[in-house]
């Protein structure tokens, strides 16, 4: 079983910072895009930021300039810096972890966490 545990959520006022991190199974994070996806209250999920096994990095149009996602294959860790955090911000966050093998698909998600942007 592949495993990511997520940390970093919590309650930030409009402007703030956080950092989110995912750690994930050794054994699968170096050869997995990893991807940190969003879902508020009566919205579908959507992907905020990818990152690839290569470190090509993809991000939604609506956190360009403010999030950063990064990875260390060390610590099989990928990180979400969530800088002038909105209110819009506002939804659980889950890591996702994408491998691929001989034509397969693999996805994991975790457990999400809670990221509220409020004054």
């Amino acid at each position: 079983q592949v495993q990511l545990v997520e940390s970093g959520g919590g309650l930030v006022q409009p402007g703030g910072s956080l950092r989110l991190s995912c750690t994930a199974s050794r054994s699968i994070f170096s050869i997995s895009a990893m991807g940190w996806y969003r879902q508020a209250p009566g919205k579908q999920r959507e992907l905020v930021a990818a990152i690839t096994s290569g470190s090509d990095t993809n991000y939604a149009d609506s956190v360009k300039g403010r999030f950063t996602i990064s990875r260390d294959n060390a610590k099989s860790t990928v990180y979400l810096q969530m800088n002038s955090l909105k209110p819009e911000d506002t939804a659980v966050y889950y890591c996702n972890s994408r491998t691929v093998i001989a034509g397969d698909v693999w996805d994991y998600w975790g457990q999400g966490t809670q990221v509220i942007v409020s004054s």
